[in-house]
């Protein structure tokens, strides 16, 4: 790809952009949110048209417009949300949208053999005949890779492909790219964990505000290098160490623990006694979960994702009705109050889908930050809201949260997602949480609003908080928790304290297999 460039109205997206990638390898793309990666490979598999720059394939120029373009020249896209039927067969959606040889006839059996024969050569192994719907994430993920090199791709694009897997899925994953590559074809790896990039990759390019500030071999490159380039300064790195350094022990290897003498003699804040909750569609989604969590402590919940972490965020939070048990916070039980009294007693939730439950996006800064304590005295002039004190307070939050916005009547919506987690953060501090419930707080974030996240978690123990962390990335759970508990099919299948987190163990109970003896 030579001087790609591809604006969206007065926003330069991708800026005179170069990437080549080898025949034989394994190119990891970094790059932070918005940083314009996906954007890239999005030209490259011709759902956006760029607006200069050509795109080459073995030297020739081609023209690709669109993904069937793509599909004919050899190249195949994965992206983050699946493209499936939940409920075709395997071999049916593979085979969606292609020739069939014995059309109008639905004869099915020489395109099974061929995705079985594809599964085996590359060790995606999945039942052809299987129900998609009743897969797993990661047997999931194989199917539309299967889809891909059904259609005859030589350079597969993978978009952010471990984001939902166990370790273990992860580890059979990089075993897949390397048996593509030895047979000459290409793999674009999309991500922004640099672990995984060093784990697998032959070459990696780093992409910042639109641009391509490096291309870099692997044997040449450290995660410290990979970060000056994702952040752009020295200064910076030095505060995101711990962003930096996440997970890089392998998995299989037992993190060293570190004292937490500071919960020896710490009181019980919060308890969950059998908390069941339902779906939106009413059946079960979260089953008798138990626990207790103490002041200065950080709780992490890991599981695959649609194991019924938002039911049970939700419910923890006092947003979603409990269908049994209770939830306690110090000592006080606030199961069937209203949600507006679970913020007055103490409870503050930053929720997973940050821009549909996080924020009203047209309602400004000012706006956004004094929701859900609009009812109370702090912002409050007799029986009216008291605007001059809540802009007052917008201001203090947005220079303490460095908040980036032209001021603070911008609405919340035109931030990025970075700046928009701040705003939520700020939020739930204001109101001096005494359990602050974290979900997925730093999908989707660069490596700065990451680490200023992790501050804030750790600011709010020292402070006397208790704080449970749910989320799917394990390098950040085993990071930043004092213990883990690990979630599947609604219910608690295992708990580890710091200094026995092996990220393969907790990978085999978040797939649901019986705790090994």
């Amino acid at each position: 790809m030579e001087g790609i460039r591809k604006t969206f109205g007065p926003v330069i997206a991708l800026d005179d952009v170069d990437f080549a990638v080898g025949r034989s390898e394994v190119h990891g793309l970094l790059g932070g949110n918005g940083a314009g990666k996906t954007t890239l490979m999005n030209v490259l598999y011709g759902l956006y048209r760029p607006d200069g720059g050509q795109v080459l394939l073995e030297g020739r120029p081609v023209d690709i417009s669109d993904p069937r373009d793509a599909i004919d020249h050899g190249i195949g896209m994965v992206h983050q949300n699946f493209l499936q039927v939940e409920t075709y067969t395997v071999t049916e959606n593979i085979v969606l949208g292609t020739d069939l040889s014995s059309w109008p006839a639905m004869r099915l059996k020489e395109p099974a053999e061929r995705i079985a024969e594809l599964s085996s050569r590359f060790g995606l192994r999945v039942d052809p005949a299987a129900r998609v719907g009743d897969l797993s994430v990661g047997l999931r993920q194989r199917v539309e890779i299967l889809k891909a090199l059904y259609r005859g791709a030589r350079v597969l694009v993978l978009d952010e492909p471990t984001t939902n897997l166990t370790p273990q899925e992860v580890e059979s994953l990089f075993g897949s790219l390397r048996a593509i590559v030895d047979e000459g074809m290409s793999v674009v790896f999309i991500t922004h964990k640099i672990r995984e990039t060093l784990s697998v990759c032959d070459a990696l390019t780093v992409m910042r505000d639109g641009r391509r500030v490096g291309t870099l071999p692997r044997r040449d490159t450290t995660a410290t290098d990979l970060a000056t380039l994702m952040v752009g300064d020295d200064v910076m790195v030095s505060r995101v160490t711990e962003v930096v350094t996440a997970g890089m022990a392998e998995p299989g290897t037992v993190t060293v623990a570190l004292t937490d003498s500071h919960l020896d003699n710490a009181v019980v804040r919060v308890e969950a006694k059998g908390v069941s909750a339902l779906s939106d569609h009413a059946v079960p989604a979260v089953t008798d979960v138990s626990f207790a969590l103490r002041q200065g402590e950080i709780l992490g919940i890991a599981g695959v994702a649609g194991n019924g972490q938002v039911e049970l965020a939700e419910a923890l939070a006092g947003i979603r009705p409990l269908a049994s048990g209770a939830v306690l916070l110090d000592g006080r039980d606030l199961s069937g109050e209203l949600t507006a009294q679970w913020i007055d007693a103490g409870v503050a939730y930053v929720p997973e889908d940050r821009h549909r439950d996080g924020i009203l996006p047209s309602a400004s800064i000012v706006e956004n930050l004094v929701l859900g304590a609009q009812r109370g005295t702090r912002f409050r002039k007799g029986p009216l809201l008291d605007w001059s004190r809540a802009r007052k307070h917008a201001e203090e939050s947005i220079k303490r949260f460095s908040i980036k916005t032209p001021s603070a009547g911008t609405p919340a919506g035109q931030l990025s997602g970075g700046n928009i987690q701040r705003v939520i953060l700020a939020r739930a501090f204001s109101h001096r949480p005494g359990f602050l419930i974290l979900h997925n707080p730093t999908r989707g974030l660069d490596i700065a609003s990451t680490q200023f996240v992790y501050d804030r978690a750790r600011e709010a123990v020292e402070k006397g908080s208790a704080v449970l962390l749910i989320s799917e990335d394990l390098d950040e759970l085993t990071s930043l928790c004092d213990r883990l508990l690990v979630i599947y099919s609604g219910r608690i299948v295992g708990e580890r304290p710091r200094g026995s987190y092996d990220q393969y163990e907790l990978g085999h109970l978040m797939a649901g297999l019986a705790e090994p003896t």
